[in-house]
């Protein structure tokens, strides 16, 4: 029997890296949990913008979160009041998640900076795609349809080197579940220098939750490991 692993997680250290990047000796549990909550409340309240994973940097007194996104103009807003009403909207939740959990070990007011960048080639980005295909479910379009749309859009990139689209669930609400799955090109999973982007979704349709992955291999990455620093 097969031991699957997340391919982002089998390349830390090689060719990603951690999403969330500090050390804690004495809060580490409370700051991870916080890490977790607020990291899937921001993917529900910014699913329209398309997001990559919220990257987060901690300092002793503040707070660095990093949101790349397809759709920067929605985040920003006209003279950049969508950041300053999502920055007040992240400091309300992290109080509501240490007074929930937390209540006597409240931490000092930290000072939060949020980061939004622009994804440069959202065809090429796991999490993007996965998003629109999710989009697309809702529509009743016919998954086959969706499937081969999604290849051939992430393939016409010249960077693209193989793309690979699975759906699993009542797909068009057949009475029983299956696996469905499309790929053009080569995705080298046991290859650890291969630079393969992948994004796991969920499409809560009328028939029920219909699975979506998505897997991007954009070629191999060679570092120079005599090179010292």
């Amino acid at each position: 029997m097969t031991h699957r692993v997340h391919p982002y997680v089998f390349r830390l250290g090689e060719v990603t890296n951690w999403k969330s990047r500090w050390f804690h000796l004495k809060k580490y549990q409370e700051y991870l949990e916080e890490d977790t909550i607020l990291r899937e409340w921001l993917a529900k309240k910014l699913s329209a913008s398309h997001n990559n994973p919220i990257e987060i940097e901690r300092s002793p007194n503040s707070i660095h979160i990093i949101i790349r996104t397809s759709r920067p103009g929605i985040l920003i807003g006209r003279g950049g009041e969508g950041s300053v009403k999502l920055k007040s909207d992240i400091e309300r939740k992290l109080v509501e998640i240490w007074k929930n959990r937390y209540p006597r070990v409240y931490p000092k007011k930290r000072d939060i900076k949020i980061t939004i960048e622009d994804i440069k080639s959202p065809h090429t980005n796991a999490n993007v795609i996965g998003e629109l295909i999710v989009e697309d479910l809702l529509k009743r379009i016919p998954f086959r349809r969706i499937m081969k749309q999604a290849i051939e859009k992430v393939s016409s990139d010249k960077s693209v080197k193989g793309v690979k689209v699975a759906l699993s669930g009542r797909l068009d609400g057949s009475e029983m579940a299956r696996y469905e799955w499309l790929k053009s090109g080569r995705i080298p999973l046991q290859t650890l220098r291969a630079n393969i982007d992948f994004s796991q979704k969920e499409a809560l349709t009328t028939y029920g939750i219909i699975g979506v992955k998505v897997w991007i291999y954009t070629g191999d990455v060679f570092i120079d490991k005599s090179a010292k620093s």
